[in-house]
Parts: C-alpha cells; structure tokens; sequence
C-alpha cells in the first residue's frame, strides 16, 4: 500500500531516529518501506543540501535558500518519492514541504504564502499523506544537538535561539492551515512513549 509520511519538527526534535524505529514498525507488518530526507535523498538534491547548509555560506540571501530548498524537493520529488509510491511503496521522508513554510515562510519573514507558491511551481499540488509534527521546545532540541558529538554542525544550527523558536511558531501556523494532514506528536518525551503516541497515529491514519 502506497503512502506517504513526513516526519518534521525543530533542530533536535528526533526526527532522524524516530524515522527508523516507524520503518521498524511498519516492516514487521510487511509493508514495503522507503526511507529519505530533505534536502537531499538523490545524488542532486544532496550536492544542493551541500550548498544550503554549508556554515561558510553565511551571505545566502533568503530567497535564494527557499528555492535552492524548492528545487531540491522537486528533483526528489521526481526521481526517488513518486516512483516508490507508484511501486506500492510507503515513503518516509525527513522533512518536506511544511520545513520551508515554518523556516523560509515563517521564521526567515518570507510570507508563508509566498514561500507555498515557490513549492507549489515545484511540486504541484502533491503533498504527504500525513505528517509527523514532532513538537518540542527549541532549547530541548539545541541542547540535545549540542550533546551528541557525532551529529554534524551545519549552517542552522548556528541560528540564535529567537530563530528557532520562530520555527516552532511558525510550525504552529502551518499547523493550523492543514489540520486534516499534519498531527502534533508530543517530542519532550521518552522515545518509547513518543512511538507509542505514533503508532496510535498510523492505526488510526492508515489502519496499521
């Protein structure tokens, strides 16, 4: 059964390893299970994900950050997500569309609107079936990153804290505007609970 889920959330929020233990749980039901990220997941989208998260490219201009994140998610989009959904395929992806609404849209003071029409040239009306919000103060997820030595820093982490927590506003409002695709999971809580919490999700969403 082909389906689409998208996981996202503030810097630290677990998104990487919650992702894992959801492919877990769906592959020991038997479904057949992608998993990607944004930006990247094919060869193009990463040389972009290079360039936008690179700490020296401290002078990109904002717009240039939300359509170098737009073209990204349209050559993945093409080449790795639609073809595994057209082979019955369940795609799970960290972060899509609703990352560049909060970061770009909200948080860089691009327009929400704006930023969706951008993503909208690049992907047309496709969207996730469902999306993970996984919701967690910013400082939590800062001091998590600062903790874990193996995870590389890149250009965002180095935001100030007010950036962040914009972040989480504006996951907020993109919250709101699609409240029949995007479900708030509490992420200030012990994984297994927090896998809990989804797995409750997903046999309600998809009857799994």
């Amino acid at each position: 059964m082909s389906y689409f889920i998208s996981l996202e959330g503030v810097e630290g929020s677990g998104k990487s390893t919650i992702i894992q233990y959801i492919k877990e749980y769906l592959e020991n039901k038997g479904e057949a299970v992608v998993v990607t990220r944004e930006p990247g997941g094919i060869d193009i989208a990463e040389q972009i994900r290079s360039v936008i998260l690179d700490k020296n490219n401290t002078k990109m201009n904002n717009r240039t950050e939300a359509l170098l994140y737009a073209a990204a998610r349209r050559q993945h989009l093409v080449e790795k997500i639609m073809p595994s959904l057209s082979n019955g395929q369940i795609v799970l992806c960290d972060r899509f569309i609703d990352s560049s609404l909060a970061y770009q849209g909200y948080a860089r003071g691009l327009g929400i609107d704006e930023v969706l029409t951008i993503n909208e040239f690049a992907i047309g009306s496709f969207m996730p079936n469902l999306t993970l919000y996984l919701d967690l103060d910013p400082r939590i997820g800062l001091n998590r990153i600062s903790k874990n030595k193996e995870r590389e820093v890149n250009r965002l982490d180095l935001e100030e804290l007010n950036f962040h927590v914009k972040v989480r506003e504006g996951y907020e409002e993109v919250s709101k505007r699609f409240p029949e695709r995007i479900v708030k999971v509490n992420a200030n809580q012990e994984i297994a609970q927090v896998l809990s919490d989804i797995q409750d999700i997903l046999s309600a969403k998809m009857n799994r």
